[in-house]
């Protein structure tokens, strides 16, 4: 399976000629979902979730679906007629070629003030990727490739240490890293790489790997 980093939150997926894309939002390239044979969506925020990222991907590809959590796909379902389909914690499905379970229910506490929304993550293929969307869900399955969200309005760098200890993939990727300054980059990949118990990587935007 190839892995390619968009920026921000998105990833590319491909496999056997086909490609799936998780959360193209604002903070990625406009064409993040151009290409994409399917679409997975997290949660609302609009890093993650953007609808012209969304419409251009399905206009280049007639045949493109896209599965998320009830709270997106009410907002684009009238749009898209037939190619949304809702999900939620313990769902299974395949979505171009790519066996997907969803974990999680919510987003992680932003503050105490500000209400939860919904969010769910996705395990692909097994267990070769895990992309928990804006939460520290831990799959009930081991995980070879962990997407972690390393720095966010609602985490710290302790808590993102101990969540690479809890699910202990065999390598943790960056992702929800849009803004973190390159000043900063050096002092979160010595103490990730160093204290989480996996092998610790960053790609640049734009940049593969295999998985």
């Amino acid at each position: 399976m190839k892995l390619t980093k968009k920026s921000h939150a998105c990833v590319r997926l491909e496999k056997d000629g086909r490609t799936l894309v998780i959360d193209p939002g604002t903070f990625s390239e406009e064409d993040a979902a151009v290409g994409a044979d399917a679409i997975l969506v997290t949660h609302e925020h609009l890093d993650h979730f953007d609808e012209d990222r969304l419409r251009a991907g399905l206009e280049a590809n007639p045949g493109a679906e896209i599965w998320t959590l009830r709270s997106v796909a009410e907002q684009i379902s009238a749009a898209f007629p037939g190619r949304v389909h809702t999900v939620g914690h313990g769902d299974t499905f395949t979505a171009a070629g790519f066996d997907v379970q969803v974990h999680g229910e919510l987003h992680a506490v932003i503050h105490p003030d500000i209400p939860r929304i919904t969010n769910v993550g996705y395990l692909i293929d097994g267990g070769k990727v895990f992309h928990p969307g804006d939460a520290l869900t831990v799959p009930d399955q081991p995980v070879e490739t962990l997407m972690l969200p390393v720095m966010a309005p609602w985490n710290k760098i302790a808590e993102v240490i101990e969540y690479v200890r809890e699910v202990k993939p065999r390598r943790a990727y960056d992702i929800h890293d849009a803004l973190l300054t390159d000043l900063a980059r050096p002092i979160y990949d010595h103490q990730i790489g160093s204290l989480g118990g996996a092998e610790h990587l960053r790609l640049t935007p734009g940049d593969s790997a295999d998985v």
